[in-house]
């Protein structure tokens, strides 16, 4: 059964695959009830702070016109329920397993609420947090029961494989700037937030990148409960959002704790994208 992207770029539904597809889904895996107490929780937090439409149950997370936000990492802050089911119980028991001795996480969640017509560009992981370990591993965990209209994960198959991804691209650094570049001041005092210089994404375009760089763009319909996870190398990307609600997603990391961990997602207070994390270069 195939399904077409806006823009014409095809994707597939797929269910599980291995290491030789780059990722695994794993539906159902999580407890329903304690995502849908997260989504509970989260709503409830933005219908207060007025972002969502008061005329509809909170629960729809539909949006109020003309307010729309992006990441909201403490949302997974220590002692909310979204914390407890990431960092504890089935998940941390998975990746255990999976990796094959005690794990660690990063202290930073990616909590996504994304806005109609929004959506996520292509991109791997490894630009963002590839200053500790390469055996690092992402799950991505719908936060709600999410349709194609309201706009999943999409894996692009093999990607991981791809040579110029992973000795080009995959060497680049998203704090990494230009020292003689005529923003440097501005990311060096902080005036210039986020990533600075470039944010990390391969292309804006799904369909030409996946033309280039050949395969098929995967998906699913999502329910709570499901769980994807995949490597640092792994092209992804989303579908846009084309409902008027929030489609809320969160992204945390996992890795052997053994290994050596990227200082930017660890600690109370982890600086993330900020001016400490920043490292300046002649280009």
């Amino acid at each position: 059964m195939r399904h077409d992207v806006a823009g014409g770029a095809d994707y597939v539904p797929h269910y599980f695959r291995g290491q030789v597809q780059g990722y695994l889904y794993l539906p159902g895996y999580l407890d329903r009830e304690e995502v849908l107490e997260c989504r509970r929780h989260i709503t409830g937090i933005l219908a207060g702070e007025g972002y969502l439409d008061p005329a509809s149950p909170s629960m729809e997370a539909v949006t109020r016109k003309g307010e729309f936000m992006g990441m909201r990492s403490e949302l997974g802050a220590s002692g909310t329920p979204l914390h407890r089911l990431l960092y504890s119980g089935r998940m941390i028991e998975f990746y255990t397993h999976f990796l094959g001795g005690a794990v660690r996480h990063f202290d930073y969640t990616w909590v996504r609420a994304v806005q109609p017509e929004g959506s996520t560009p292509p991109h791997t992981d490894i630009v963002y947090m590839g200053r500790g370990t390469q055996k690092l591993y992402t799950a991505w965990v719908p936060i709600g029961d999410i349709t194609y209209e309201l706009g999943g994960l999409m894996i692009l198959e093999k990607s991981h494989q791809h040579k110029k991804i992973n000795e080009n691209y995959g060497r680049r650094d998203v704090d990494t700037y230009c020292t003689n570049h005529a923003d440097a001041p501005l990311i060096e005092s902080g005036k210039k937030m986020g990533m600075g210089q470039w944010n990390g994404s391969l292309s804006n375009n799904p369909v030409s990148l996946r033309e280039k760089l050949g395969g098929r763009w995967l998906t699913a319909e999502f329910r709570a409960g499901d769980f994807v996870t995949f490597g640092m190398f792994t092209v992804h990307s989303s579908i846009e959002n084309h409902t008027r609600s929030y489609r809320l997603s969160s992204d945390s990391r996992y890795q052997l704790a053994s290994e050596p961990v990227d200082g930017r997602w660890i600690g109370e207070k982890p600086i993330a994208h900020g001016v400490a994390g920043k490292r300046g270069r002649i280009c």
